[in-house]
């Protein structure tokens, strides 16, 4: 039956292989199932219920790319995303956090939309690349900055706005720990490092008596405090435009980029460097954000570190049904789950900081009317404290850019109609 399902000859590996590929895979992100519990119940999310809408969101997605598309591609709730939904949409907007999974479920719809009609590769080869590094680089300086505060490093300061905290305080000793050792353990590759670090630090804070330990099993928390919240109507508010167009944009350029990463690290590209199911692969991350957004969680999207498995050789949607099955295992260790504090897990945030700034090495430095623009887009993000806002003045800066400079050839029609948006938006709609 596996083979008649996934092609595994086809594709040149086995059953071992693929339960092999998907162990790693889930070591690699199973940071997950704490950090955006962490981040979400920030904002009065029950810390519980995020916790399982966070496994069943990540089973339910990593399955259906499994089953239908046939790729090793896991899905989970997105980081930047998830970090964006809190800070940004509940805690800087003023959003409630039910208007805010309205905005998620929307943008997941129209990313299905979008698949159907298969418009999704002009629109993802329409974006400059400059932009995208800019995007990419900027959302890790968000996750950074985030990180620096959960662990008391950077505090506010009304004559700098920010501030250095006291890096002496055992939450922040702990944190720098956390981050050379996931940094460390990553250089000797050594599977699970993000995980390992994570626990690391809650069991020396645990041996220091700053948390307490609940255990390790129990049933599941109740998924009712999150589980169809969502508020649909609020979302539909013309003020949450630029945050559904946030979700969405960073949401498709995540999932192309994972998948014909990861689809290429394991020769699953077609002869002419094509994906082949490209839309069977996107829509199957459309239904998991939406369905993800009906349970309780921010944008489920695929993730990177889906390569690991890859690189252990997972070929086929075995390896994501296998990680799947080890997410929902994770639904009865909510008491460990629990007791991991914020300065455990801001070392995570900090390291997929590190990794998504990677993209500025490969912006055109010495093109100015790339560069630029770019550089806005990472900046405004965490120093806007918003996703959306870099994205925004990113698309207005290379369209301004490019006009003045004579550089018409390089615009075209969506970045045109994008930037034209965002200015009409700062305009009208944040005016006051």
């Amino acid at each position: 039956m596996l083979e008649r399902l996934f092609q595994l000859q086809a594709h040149g590996t086995t059953v071992r292989k693929e339960v092999v590929a998907g162990i790693t895979t889930f070591l690699t992100m199973a940071y997950i199932i704490v950090v955006n519990p962490d981040i979400l119940s920030a904002v009065g999310m029950d810390y519980g219920a995020v916790f399982v809408a966070t496994c069943v969101a990540a089973a339910i997605g990593t399955l259906i790319m499994g089953l239908w598309a046939n790729y090793p591609i896991a899905l989970a709730p997105g980081m930047g995303l998830n970090a964006f939904f809190a800070f940004t949409v509940v805690g800087g907007m003023g959003y409630s956090w039910q208007v805010a999974l309205g905005a998620v479920f929307l943008s997941g719809f129209i990313f299905f939309i979008l698949s159907i009609l298969k418009v999704r590769e002009w629109i993802i080869n329409s974006i400059p690349m400059s932009l995208r590094f800019g995007i990419s680089a900027g959302i890790g300086f968000f996750l950074a900055l985030i990180a620096l505060q959960n662990a008391g490093i950077v505090v506010d300061n009304p004559a700098t706005m920010v501030g250095m905290g006291d890096i002496k305080a055992a939450e922040a000793l702990l944190f720098f720990g956390g981050f050379v050792l996931i940094c460390a353990l990553s250089f000797r590759q050594i599977t699970g490092a993000v995980m390992i670090g994570i626990l690391a630090v809650t069991a020396v804070a645990m041996m220091l008596g700053l948390v307490e330990f609940k255990g390790l099993v129990s049933a599941p928390p109740s998924l009712a405090p999150t589980f169809m919240q969502l508020d649909l109507a609020g979302a539909l508010n013309v003020g949450m435009i630029s945050v559904i167009f946030a979700f969405l944009f960073v949401d498709l350029f995540d999932t192309s980029g994972t998948l014909i990463g990861a689809a290429q690290r394991g020769g699953l590209l077609d002869k002419d460097g094509k994906l082949p199911r490209l839309g069977k692969a996107l829509m199957s991350d459309s239904v998991a954000t939406m369905s993800g957004a009906a349970l309780g969680t921010s944008t489920t999207t695929s993730y990177i570190e889906s390569t690991a498995g890859i690189a252990a050789g997972g070929r086929t949607g075995l390896t994501a049904v296998v990680v799947a099955g080890l997410f929902l295992a994770c639904l009865f260790l909510s008491p460990l789950a629990s007791i991991i504090p914020p300065y455990a897990t801001a070392p995570a945030l900090l390291y997929v900081a590190v990794l998504m700034a990677g993209g500025l090495k490969l912006i055109e430095w010495d093109d100015i009317t790339d560069a630029a623009p770019a550089i806005v887009t990472a900046l405004a993000m965490p120093l806007t404290f918003s996703i959306a806002n870099g994205i925004a003045l990113g698309f207005i800066t290379y369209g301004v850019i490019k006009l003045l400079s004579g550089r018409w050839a390089d615009l075209n029609a969506s970045v045109v109609t994008i930037a034209v948006v965002f200015i009409l938006k700062f305009i009208f709609l944040d005016a006051a």
